[in-house]
């Protein structure tokens, strides 16, 4: 396992902060009402990659919230009136002015989140995809016709914004989920107030100015793009119970979703949850094992496993296990581990102290019930570890449960039926995949008696998914679709009209009246 030496962070943020009107010296506003604020306490960010101060920001007190609601509110109220194609068309100069700044804003994911350079550039990128999905999804709000069954009457339904949408988003993925749900809002005539983690409020704050300068330049209240920086008691709750919020998307760990699902279940509002996965590659004996193989690395040591898409566990042919093991094996040694800026390191740190202590205790868990470390599991200095290949059984705790960590546990299977009931045998159900050259064991696979994940893959990995599906998966994972295919209408309210052309007035059913 090959480790890269630290390099200064402070050189790059120095050269990029200018650029995405950020301070390293002064406090930062962490609350965006239509005007910066913030009057709450003072965060400080530190990257994972040294753990050295990147930036300050004033959090939101519980006025600053109101506030940022009530701006909200009323930027709603005029853009909401501006026609879904005008409103593409400031979506599709946010995504111009993402581009512009797609080096500087990609280096600062890699700074705040420790993603490598390819994945902090690659999140920015798909911010300037869902933007130009969004603009041309802004002249396809389309509803339907509907037949009717009495004369002289058309039946039709039509699509209306919802309104402020709430967006709750985590620390690993900190501009691109807020992206999906903005930009689609944006153009489905809603405001938005995103909650970004604590742990990467700059990145929040870099995306918010670019764009509210994109709205300035087009004539509209930049408040449509609203910020609140602050922790789960003190704005997550907030936002749940707020019904000025009638639609809260929050992406995150199950724990936190239930509490939002129950929250605004409880004031008949609308949630829109992405929560844990607990993913499995299923590779059978036809497989080809060259394409596993990489598909596996890049599923378990990308984001080094801070993915809610990371894959978790290997179900292998019982007939193929040694080969692929070995295969893994070797892989793993050659893993570049360090500096996550350095354009060659292919595994960066974990997100800070706590997430390593949690891996560590998984791993030791695991052992106590018998696991086989094959490769890994250990720290390696600050917040960087060598990810883990695991001898396990589905059955165990630690295995049933999501640590947010680069471990893959390993099981055999003798049929694929065997092999299915192992990858539906999670309370998670988000992300899955086969690596088969059989089509009727892809096929099977696929349907209805196969996964049961929102996301089923053949012969590529479980992360990596496209802007243009439907994005969000089933049981634990909440049932949330973001991003693609139709989950436009998550952020919108639905209408059915009926319009009488005629002079009579027939009722419905045959129903006679008078």
């Amino acid at each position: 396992m090959k480790t890269k030496s630290p390099v200064a962070v402070a050189a790059v943020a120095r050269a990029i902060f200018p650029q995405l009107g950020l301070s390293r010296t002064a406090v930062n506003a962490g609350v965006f009402a239509g005007a910066w604020c913030g009057q709450g306490p003072v965060l400080e960010s530190r990257s994972p990659i040294d753990g050295s101060l990147l930036g300050r920001v004033a959090t939101a007190t519980p006025a600053d919230y109101d506030r940022t609601v009530r701006s909200a509110q009323k930027a709603f109220a005029a853009w909401r009136e501006l026609p879904a194609p005008k409103r593409g068309e400031v979506v599709r100069c946010l995504g111009n002015a993402l581009r512009e700044l797609k080096e500087p804003l990609g280096r600062l994911v890699s700074l705040e989140a420790g993603k490598i350079l390819a994945e902090g550039a690659g999140e920015v990128q798909e911010m300037i995809d869902i933007c130009d999905f969004a603009t041309g999804l802004s002249r396809q709000l389309h509803g339907l016709t509907i037949a009717t069954e009495r004369p002289g009457h058309r039946m039709m339904e039509t699509w209306h914004p919802i309104g402020v949408a709430g967006i709750i988003s985590a620390f690993n993925f900190p501009v691109a989920v807020w992206s999906w749900n903005s930009a689609l809002a944006a153009v489905c005539g809603d405001a938005t107030v995103w909650k970004p983690s604590e742990k990467t409020p700059l990145t929040a704050i870099a995306c918010i100015r670019i764009a509210e300068k994109v709205c300035r330049a087009c004539g509209v209240d930049p408040a449509i793009f609203s910020l609140v920086v602050g922790d789960g008691p003190a704005v997550g709750e907030l936002m749940s119970h707020d019904t000025r919020l009638p639609l809260i998307s929050a992406t995150g760990s199950t724990r936190m979703g239930r509490r939002v699902g129950e929250v605004v279940a409880q004031r008949l509002g609308r949630s829109l949850l992405e929560l844990g996965g607990n993913n499995a590659i299923i590779v059978a004996p036809s497989a080809d094992l060259k394409l596993a193989v990489r598909g596996i690395l890049f599923g378990a040591v990308g984001t080094a496993g801070q993915r809610c898409t990371t894959t978790r566990r290997l179900i292998v042919h019982e007939s193929v296990k040694a080969k692929l093991v070995k295969a893994l094996r070797s892989g793993y040694r050659q893993v570049r581990i360090g500096n996550p800026l350095k354009p060659d390191t292919l595994m960066g740190p974990l997100i800070d102290d706590a997430a390593v202590k949690r891996m560590l205790e998984a791993v030791a868990a695991a052992k106590q019930l018998g696991g086989k470390v094959l490769c890994g599991g250990t720290r390696l200095r600050g917040n960087y570890v060598t990810p883990c290949l695991i001898e396990a059984r589905n059955d165990w705790p630690v295995v049933q449960e999501e640590t947010f960590a680069p471990i893959l546990y390993l099981m055999t299977y003798r049929t694929l039926r065997q092999a299915i009931t192992l990858q539906n045998g999670v309370a998670q159900g988000l992300s899955s995949a086969i690596f088969t050259n059989d089509l009727r064991e892809a096929e099977w696979f696929l349907s209805a008696q196969g996964s049961d994940c929102g996301i089923a893959n053949v012969n590529i990995g479980t992360s990596g998914a496209e802007i243009g599906g439907a994005f969000g998966g089933e049981k634990d994972t909440g049932g949330g679709r973001e991003s693609g295919s139709d989950a436009w209408k998550a952020y919108m309210r639905r209408q059915t009209v009926t319009v009488n052309y005629s002079t009579a007035l027939p009722l419905a059913q045959g129903i006679t009246f008078g």
